[in-house]
């Protein structure tokens, strides 16, 4: 049973349809939700990876620093009445955890594997084929248009450098099999264009 009601939903779709969400919109989060459908077998709290999944971009302002942290604020407030402490404490882990994409230290293993695959279902567009991903790079630079060109060629290109510097970008082994190759050809073009 999902721990986001048909208001909630709505009010959450209401934020994913702002003008100046280009790629951190609606379609992101039905993408999400599809993955997470599809694993549901590997998921062992499956109704609260779908609750970090609505919540998880609910806030989104690029010239914050903060989004994910006011995101898992706005699920704890949101969610409080209808799960127990340890488990909202869970979600809003999770949430906090795609701020750096770093599976957090859950002493449980059952709950580090749910946050490896969030953090791998948010992941994967940039393993998706050639042209989907450059669809998304042009959607993110359209999210920080306010930002000049070399500043968001210096900016983007650290962040591409950080994911590719890392022994594998996925967490789990079903996500690294399915789109790590990919993942790392689309970045290592993406990164020649934006440092020509």
């Amino acid at each position: 049973m999902s721990l986001i009601d048909e208001g909630t939903k709505a009010e959450l779709t209401k934020l994913y349809q702002a003008q100046d969400r280009h790629y951190h919109g609606i379609r992101h989060i039905e993408a999400l939700l599809a993955l997470a459908q599809e694993y549901h077998a590997q998921l062992s709290d499956p109704e609260a990876v779908e609750a970090a999944i609505w919540f998880h971009d609910a806030v989104y302002d690029s010239r914050r620093k903060d989004n994910e942290a006011l995101s898992a604020a706005l699920a704890a407030e949101r969610l409080q009445a209808l799960v127990d402490a340890p488990r909202l404490a869970r979600i809003v882990k999770m949430i906090e955890a795609t701020a750096m994409h770093e599976v957090p230290a859950f002493d449980d293993a059952a709950a580090r594997n749910d946050a490896a695959l969030l953090l791998d279902m948010d992941l994967s567009i940039l393993g998706a084929p050639a042209k989907t991903f450059d669809a998304y790079e042009d959607a993110v630079r359209r999210e920080y248009s306010w930002v000049s060109d070399p500043d968001w060629r210096a900016g983007r290109g650290a962040v591409l450098r950080n994911f590719l510097s890392r022994p594998r970008i996925f967490h789990t082994a079903i996500f690294a099999k399915r789109f790590e190759t990919q993942a790392r050809a689309n970045m290592e073009r993406s990164l020649a264009v934006i440092s020509e």
